[in-house]
């Protein structure tokens, strides 16, 4: 790009800033024609959508990871010791 066309895009994006009027984007005007004519209800901050049910103890899946282990651990050893040399 040349310096005058740097100059020019300079001008074109000052003068678009300075608008004293900015027309509100496609979406934003979407929603104020749907909303003029049925409000969308009060919203909590961050609502959660359905309640949650309690998570499990760590404990608990701490248990079955240990216990999938042992098994494996048990089952390669009961294997080892069956295998004929």
């Amino acid at each position: 790009m040349s310096e005058r066309d740097d100059q020019e895009r300079e001008f074109d994006l000052r003068w678009a800033e300075e608008a004293a009027h900015k027309e509100p984007s496609a979406r934003a005007r979407m929603l104020a024609a749907r909303w003029k004519e049925n409000p969308p209800a009060p919203v909590p901050f961050r609502a959660d959508p359905d309640p949650v049910r309690p998570r499990r103890s760590s404990w608990v899946s701490t248990a079955v990871v240990l216990g999938c282990v042992a098994g494996v651990i048990v089952l390669l050893g009961y294997l080892e010791f069956r295998a004929p040399y």
